[in-house]
């Protein structure tokens, strides 16, 4: 009789629900409580596993760039997250099936996931001083969340919210997921105070004002990474001082990198060319088996009527080095080492260098790069990566390929994969040599996407490991 007294309940929360405010309830956490909720770690685990999402999407350390360059299926799904039509079952999304009216609550738990990451990458900047890196890295996941929103990387925080970005009309809270294209006129400002609050917690501009306090800093790749990123917002004595540094350490670095190229004795030897008579180049096992002849038994002792000298000229032909390096913000090291290896190899003698550094975007560095100081200062560092773009401006530059040599500095997590490495398995069947390098690093270490490796290895190209001794060996080997 009790039962028949108490009212009906309605209908519960279905299991795709609960996930979903699992992920939201964790993203709240994360934006105000910076003490990590193990049991919402845990479900939000449990739920992205599920979808077969990547793991990466629950660490906040993990840049978006790295997950979908990683996962690049995943960038079509970040675009069209604000997009009208999106959690429907028409909207193509995964598993669709579970629909309720045309909604498809399993496409909108994944989007609550991804939402998550945007959300929480981009709005908790923790506190605290900040270098150079973490802000690149904030801007690229920004950027994320305006391609999320419809509008270019950029455009919000620079007051242009309008792009090309979904109707504000979207689905609402009726679909399941905000339509966050109806906040642009909110979002765009708030980006922009963010980046801001950023860019004034690097204190090393404080640093740089003070000319006492500026001769201080010792020059290192760290170091330079940030005045390379920071060094448009310098100017007067902080850009004079940021400049005196990079110029330092440019010249540090030169220094060793000018004793390997020296020390690298390679090149076929030139046979027509007659061997110095000078001490250092006295061939003394060779004088003395030529010799033997003159042995007196007598006098136990051997008399030489000739020297023989050992030839050390090598043959030269004219040569065209292209270094092509990607500039993203994961190949800092890289770009500063080969920016003055390549100012390197150009003072040699019949080796005409070429140098492209990238990103989304190519530039041709090539007039600057008999000076890595000036060659720097024109980069740019940080965004994606866009090998296609690099190599419209390098193939033209392979005139003779047979006399080419194409070093190309990256970690090959490229938007373009197949086509990009198309385009170099064409160069390396044209006659030129391709050589890939993981990174340029002094210690050696580098990361290669593993897709590119195996292609590389199997062209007959095996990337090279990331220790610049390498490179300069190789290098040599070709041009002298």
């Amino acid at each position: 009789m009790t039962d028949d007294l108490i009212p009906a309940a309605g209908p519960g929360p279905t299991p795709d629900e609960n996930r979903r405010q699992v992920l939201y309830w964790r993203l709240l956490a994360g934006l105000f409580d910076p003490v990590e909720q193990a049991s919402l770690e845990t479900a939000s685990l449990a739920v992205v596993e599920d979808l077969g999402l990547p793991a990466g999407l629950l660490d906040p350390r993990t840049s978006i760039d790295s997950v979908v360059q990683r996962h690049p299926g995943l960038a079509a799904e970040i675009d069209g997250l604000t997009a009208p039509d999106a959690g429907t079952a028409e909207s193509g999304a995964p598993d669709a099936g579970a629909a309720d009216g045309g909604r498809d609550r399993s496409a909108e738990v994944r989007r609550a996931a991804l939402f998550s990451k945007v959300l929480l990458n981009t709005f908790a900047t923790g506190s605290g001083a900040v270098t150079a890196g973490q802000l690149s890295r904030w801007q690229a996941d920004a950027g994320w969340l305006e391609r999320a929103m419809g509008c270019p990387p950029g455009a919000l925080r620079a007051g242009r919210g309008g792009g090309t970005g979904p109707s504000p009309t979207g689905t609402g809270a009726g679909s399941g997921s905000p339509d966050l294209s109806t906040l642009i006129p909110v979002i765009g400002p708030e980006l922009a105070d963010l980046e801001a609050d950023l860019v004034k917690r690097m204190r090393l501009r404080e640093v740089l004002a003070d000319s006492k306090l500026a001769s201080r800093l010792t020059p290192s790749m760290s170091l330079i990474e940030q005045l390379l990123r920071d060094k448009g917002n310098l100017d007067g004595t902080a850009l004079a001082n940021a400049k005196k540094l990079i110029r330092r350490f440019v010249d540090e670095v030169a220094e060793v990198l000018r004793t390997q190229v020296e020390k690298a004795s390679v090149g076929e030897l030139d046979h027509s060319v007659p061997p110095k008579r000078v001490f250092r180049n006295l061939d003394l096992k060779r004088t003395i088996e030529k010799n033997l002849v003159n042995w007196s038994p007598e006098d136990e002792r051997l008399y030489v009527d000739r020297l023989y000298y050992r030839r050390t000229a090598r043959r030269t032909t004219p040569q065209r080095l292209i270094v092509v390096v990607d500039q993203s913000g994961s190949m800092v090291d890289s770009m500063v080492n080969c920016t003055i290896l390549a100012s390197i190899f150009a003072g040699l003698p019949k080796v005409d260098v070429h140098l492209i550094a990238y990103d989304t975007r190519a530039v041709d560095l090539t007039p600057w790069v008999h000076d890595p100081f000036e060659t720097l200062l024109r980069t740019d560092l940080g965004g994606g990566t866009d090998g296609t773009v690099a190599m419209a401006l390098a193939r033209p530059k392979i005139a003779e390929p047979r006399n080419t040599v194409v070093v190309w500095i990256s970690d090959f997590y490229e938007w373009s994969s197949e086509q990009l490495f198309e385009q170099m398995a064409a160069v390396h069947r044209s006659g030129a040599k391709f050589i890939p390098v993981g990174s340029v690093t002094s210690s050696g270490r580098g990361s290669v996407n593993p897709w590119f490796r195996e292609r590389f290895k199997d062209q007959g190209t095996p990337v090279l490991s990331g220790h610049i001794g390498k490179l300069v060996h190789e290098l040599k080997t070709f041009l002298t």
